[in-house]
């Protein structure tokens, strides 16, 4: 189910952009949409359908994005992040004294070719 929402989500998004890409901007710049008289629709009714199929993509989208993030939650398992991370049973038993450090080794002296030279 999930897999088909996020489907119609990406369908949704790619439309969203292209839509908005086509209408025609404050200044005329970047617009491909509108240009004249001549045509299939004028700028007025090109701009209204443009921005009627804006709202109705972003209403999808939106809801699509609801749809998936209740789907996310409800297939989560409820429970703590603590229970998840440690386990109690794999827990080591309390001690009652501190443990003791451990002694460094005591240094030998060099033996062989490696003794120091004197003059």
């Amino acid at each position: 189910m999930s897999t088909v929402i996020v489907v119609i989500h990406l369908l949704l998004a790619v439309s969203l952009v292209s839509v908005i890409l086509m209408q025609k901007s404050e200044g005329g710049a970047l617009g491909m949409g509108g240009g004249g008289m001549s045509g299939f629709m004028t700028g007025r009714s090109t701009a209204n359908l443009l921005t009627r199929t804006t709202a109705i993509l972003a209403v999808g989208f939106f809801l699509t994005s609801i749809a998936l993030a209740v789907i996310a939650a409800r297939s989560r398992a409820p429970g703590s992040v603590i229970d998840q991370a440690v386990p109690t049973q794999s827990l080591p038993a309390p001690t009652t004294s501190p443990a003791k450090p451990a002694t460094p080794p005591v240094p030998t002296a060099p033996t062989g070719p490696t003794a120091p030279l004197t003059k």
